[in-house]
C-alpha cells in the first residue's frame, strides 16, 4: 500500500500524527483503496490529493521512462507547478512518499529517489486527477477552444473528449430518469429525459458536473477492467520506445536461445515483466467533490457508481476530497452493507442488501480510510472507526448538529418575548 508524509507545505503544516497501541508516532497517509479527504475551504483537501497524484505519476513515469532523472528545478516548476503548486514551498517543506515502485524524498530542499526492483508483473496505473472545475466542460460549448485553462482541466477534457467519441450507445445516468448519448457529426452530447431531450450545455449545473464525471470514470474503470489498451503503449515518446525496446533485447539474450522449454518459459516471463511497465492495468481515480451540484439523493448514487467502477478491479483506487456529511454517511451505508453481505449465504438476503446499496458497490472496512484536515492549525488527523464504520464525530457532522443548537437558542430567545 502506497502511502504519503507531508508537513509545511501550503496550508499544510504538521501535517498528520497519531499515537500507536505501542506509543510510537505514526505520520504516515495511508492511500488506500478508498480514500477520503474532508475540511473547511483552504484546509488542504486539495493540495494533498494533488500531491498524491503527481507522486504517483512520478513513480510511474520513473518505471517507464517517460522522465529519465528527477532533479529539484523539474519537480517544482513541471510536475508540481501542473497542479499550481509552486508557490506551496517553504524552505522547511517535507514530503516523502512511499509507493509499490518507488520512495520519492523531498527533504532539505532537494528531492531523491529510489527505485525498487520488482521480479514479477508490474501494475501501472491509470492516474485520472477530476477537477471540480469539471462542470466548466458540460456547460460550454466550445471549451476546448478556450485557452488559459488549468492544465489538469485540460488533460480531463482530453478524456472527457475521447470516452464521449468511444460511446457507441446511450447510457444510462446513475440519478433520475437521464441518458447521455454523443452525436460524433456535431460533436455536441445529448441529455435524454422521460419525454425530451436537450443538450447538455442547456441542462442543469448538477448534469453539467456530474456527466464528465460519470462518462469518464466509466470510460477508463471499463476498459482496463476489460483488459484492453487504453492507448497506453501507443502512447509512448520515443525516449520510452527505445527503452522497452533494449529491455527486451536484454532480456532475449540473457537466456541461450534453443529449445529449451525452460529458457523459453524466462524469456517469455522477463517479457512480460517488462511490457508490464508500458501499460496501464488499473485506475486510480482522484475526484475532487464528486457531490457537486447534486441533490443528496443524487450524490448517493453518484458515489455508488463510482465505488462500483473502483471494484471493478483489485488495484484500482479512488480518492475522494468532499464538504458533503452526506457522503460520509453514504460510504458508512457501503460499508456496513458489506460487512451483512460477507455473513449471507442466501439470495433473498442479497436482495434486501441490493435495495439499500448495490452488491457491487460495497467497501471492506479495511479498505476505507477517512482523513479531515484543520485550516486553523495545518494538521490532519484520521476520523476514527467504531466497529469498522467511520464515526459520527467529524467536523461534517458537526456543522449538522451546531446548526440545530442554533435553532435551539432562537426558540429559547423566541419563548422570552412571549
Amino acid at each position: 500500500m502506497s502511502k504519503i508524509r507531508i508537513k509545511n507545505f501550503g496550508p499544510i503544516k504538521e501535517g498528520f500524527s497519531e499515537t500507536l497501541p505501542d506509543g510510537s508516532i505514526n505520520e504516515w497517509i495511508d492511500i488506500k483503496k478508498v480514500t477520503v479527504f474532508i475540511g473547511n475551504q483552504g484546509s488542504g483537501k486539495s493540495t494533498v490529493a494533488k500531491l498524491i497524484s503527481t507522486f504517483m505519476w512520478i513513480e510511474k513515469s520513473l518505471i517507464n521512462g517517460k522522465i529519465s532523472e528527477l532533479n529539484e528545478e523539474d519537480f517544482i516548476e513541471e510536475y508540481c507547478n501542473y497542479f499550481r503548486l509552486k508557490n506551496y514551498f517553504k524552505p522547511t517543506s517535507e514530503i516523502i512518499y512511499e509507493g509499490e515502485y518507488c520512495n520519492i524524498s523531498y527533504l532539505n530542499q532537494q528531492i531523491s529517489h529510489d527505485l525498487i526492483e520488482r521480479q514479477e508483473a508490474y501494475h501501472m496505473p491509470k492516474i485520472m486527477y477530476v477537477p471540480a472545475e469539471r462542470s466548466f466542460l458540460g456547460s460550454v460549448e466550445g471549451a476546448d477552444k478556450v485557452t488559459g485553462l488549468p492544465q489538469p482541466l485540460v488533460t480531463f477534457m482530453v478524456e472527457n473528449d475521447r470516452s464521449l467519441i468511444e460511446l457507441n450507445e446511450s447510457i444510462s445516468l446513475p440519478f433520475g430518469d437521464y441518458t447521455i448519448r454523443f452525436d460524433s457529426s456535431k460533436n455536441l452530447s445529448f441529455i435524454s429525459g422521460a419525454d425530451y431531450e436537450l443538450e447538455l450545455t442547456a441542462a442543469s449545473s448538477g448534469l453539467h458536473s456530474a456527466v464528465p464525471l460519470f462518462v469518464v470514470s466509466r470510460n477508463l474503470s471499463y476498459i482496463l477492467a476489460s483488459g484492453k489498451s487504453d492507448s497506453s503503449i501507443s502512447d509512448l515518446n520515443s525516449r520510452q520506445l527505445q527503452k522497452r525496446s533494449n529491455e527486451l533485447r536484454s532480456a532475449r539474450l540473457s537466456f541461450i536461445v534453443s529449445d529449451n522449454d525452460i529458457d523459453k518459459a524466462n524469456i517469455q516471463r522477463l517479457e512480460d515483466i517488462i511490457e508490464s511497465k508500458y501499460k496501464n492495468s488499473l485506475f486510480v481515480n482522484i475526484v475532487e467533490e464528486p457531490e457537486q451540484n447534486l441533490f443528496p439523493t443524487s450524490q448517493r448514487k453518484m458515489l455508488n457508481s463510482l465505488l462500483e467502477f473502483n471494484n471493478l478491479s483489485t488495484g484500482n483506487k479512488l480518492i475522494m476530497t468532499t464538504h458533503s456529511p452526506y457522503l460520509i454517511n453514504y460510504l458508512t451505508l457501503c460499508v456496513k452493507a458489506e460487512m451483512v453481505k460477507s455473513n449471507m449465504n442466501s439470495d433473498d438476503s442479497f436482495n434486501k442488501i441490493a435495495e439499500i446499496v448495490p452488491l457491487e458497490s460495497t467497501v471492506k472496512a479495511d479498505d476505507l480510510v477517512i482523513y479531515e484536515l484543520n485550516e486553523m492549525l495545518g494538521t490532519i488527523k484520521k476520523l476514527e472507526d467504531y466497529k469498522g464504520l467511520p464515526s459520527d464525530d467529524n467536523e461534517l457532522n458537526s456543522e449538522l448538529e451546531d446548526s440545530n443548537e442554533l435553532f435551539a437558542q432562537l426558540q429559547e430567545i423566541e419563548k422570552g418575548w412571549r
